[in-house]
């Protein structure tokens, strides 16, 4: 269908006197919803790795493992701690309100809300996101990719067969349909992508002061940093396994790595020795690498390669047919250079050596660049890891791991500044979708005048020194 300005409106009017109604505000309601929603994901699961294998070439075990197992983690952590979390928190009011001794926090949905998901997870970012949505009472209009067509259609079905349109919707379409979305005045708006779009996202939604989360890869890309006392075999593994992971196309991903000079040669020789053993000599070839999601992005992968051929140390081949680009190493790179200044969303992997005792100032210069999604070091200096950890900011990260401190339950994903704004999964998805709202109860009896004139004279002093005292 292909959409206008009335009828996305009509979609959100429609949606609008849904949740008035009352019936989201129900968190037995909302458990029956993502109860639905999980049951839909496993009813539908053979739609949607078809889906993931048209659009991205992912194998069904990617498929499980990236897109379709997380969405029902999500759901079931949901499901565990929604009550919990729904419930109104009571507060003593202190002395300064007396009598009026208790003031309730009700945890209130924004109304309907837009979810702008992305293609390279294209079920896991659009469902995640829902997830986290019903479970605060929300409704939602979900604004899938149109670079990943036939998740949008699987989606499309799945969700017309789980829920009516005006509780949850998917809207299709391109960048047109996306500004007929932001056109309109929602209670929230949740979009993930690039620092680029969300800008434009934020002005859009500032015309009706909407509150937005942002989930953006950064401006700048990830760092992985190698130091000379890591296991270098562990970390080769790691890193090799990651960025053949969706062909390189998460927002979480290694950008670049920047690895001491004193390992420098047996850590790459391990990489390429890793890439080998997980995907063979030329990963284009193998039926479970994943593809890059446009002709658009193979040709940059292309030009970068061409650009940076004399240092190519491994890959630099692909099959345009099939939309495939090996991973590719480009070796030695410096710090400056225009590869390593902007996220890559793709298989080249740019490696910057650099003198282990000179490590502060590669961490200044990541300081001195744009706030990254991810960070990943790999050391066995466990004290420099956690200083490092806890003083450069960027959204999350790990130490001797990669990517799996998203999987972990309990804590926030996102990032800050052009990595992100907001946080989700589990309660900080609900938190993400819910709106605190202080309400006291007052009291009828036993008023006492202190707020009221008069505030000179006698009156005024004696009332002076008891407000001094109820402050404490």
């Amino acid at each position: 269908m292909a959409h206008t300005q009335e009828t996305v409106h009509a979609i959100v009017e429609k949606q609008r006197a849904y949740f008035r109604t009352g019936a989201t505000l129900d968190v037995d309601f909302r458990i029956e919803q993502l109860k639905k929603l999980r049951k839909a994901v496993l009813d539908h699961k053979e739609l949607l790795e078809k889906a993931l294998w048209e659009d991205l070439r992912k194998s069904p075990v990617e498929a499980y493992l990236c897109d379709l197992g997380p969405v029902i983690v999500e759901v079931d952590e949901i499901l565990k701690g929604i009550r919990k979390w729904a419930r109104p928190e009571r507060h003593f009011s202190g002395l300064m309100c007396f009598p009026s001794m208790s003031t309730t926090v009700y945890k209130m949905p924004y109304g309907v809300s837009l979810i702008i998901s992305p293609f390279n997870f294209p079920i896991l970012l659009t469902l995640g996101v829902l997830a986290a949505s019903i479970s605060g009472g929300n409704t939602a209009v979900l604004k899938t990719s149109s670079k990943s067509a036939a998740c949008t259609e699987a989606l499309k079905k799945m969700i017309a067969d789980t829920f009516p349109e005006e509780y949850v919707t998917v809207v299709d379409g391109g960048h047109d349909t996306a500004d007929m979305c932001l056109a309109e005045r929602f209670d929230k708006i949740f979009y993930t992508g690039s620092p680029a779009v969300a800008k434009h996202v934020l002005e859009m939604a500032a015309k009706n002061l909407t509150p937005v989360a942002l989930e953006l890869g950064g401006e700048t890309g990830n760092w992985c940093i190698v130091r000379k006392d890591a296991n270098i075999r562990d970390a080769a593994r790691k890193i090799a396994f990651f960025k053949l992971c969706n062909a390189g196309q998460i927002c979480i991903n290694i950008n670049q790595i920047a690895v001491a000079e004193e390992i420098a040669e047996p850590f790459l020789t391990e990489l390429k020795k890793e890439f080998v053993r997980q995907i063979g000599e030329k990963a284009e070839e193998n039926p479970d690498y994943p593809r890059l999601i446009t002709e658009k992005v193979y040709e940059k992968c292309e030009r970068l390669t061409e650009q940076y051929r004399d240092r190519v140390i491994f890959g630099g081949t692909g099959n345009r047919e099939e939309v495939k680009f090996s991973p590719t190493i480009v070796y030695p790179v410096e710090i400056d250079e225009d590869i390593v200044r902007h996220e890559l969303f793709c298989p080249m992997l740019p490696v910057v050596p650099f003198r282990d005792e000179q490590i502060d100032g590669i961490l200044d210069v990541i300081a001195s660049r744009e706030h990254p999604l991810s960070m990943y070091v790999f050391t066995s200096d466990k004290r420099w890891a956690k200083r490092v950890m806890r003083t450069l900011q960027f959204g999350g990260g790990c130490v001797n791991e990669v990517c799996i401190h998203m999987m972990v339950k309990g804590v926030p994903f996102n990032g800050t500044g052009h990595s992100g704004m907001g946080a989700y999964h589990g309660e900080w998805g609900f938190r993400e979708f819910t709106h605190p709202q202080t309400v006291l109860f007052g009291k009828t009896h036993m008023n006492l005048p202190l707020r009221e004139h008069p505030y000179s004279g006698k009156a005024g002093e004696q009332k002076k020194k008891l407000l001094k005292w109820f402050e404490r």
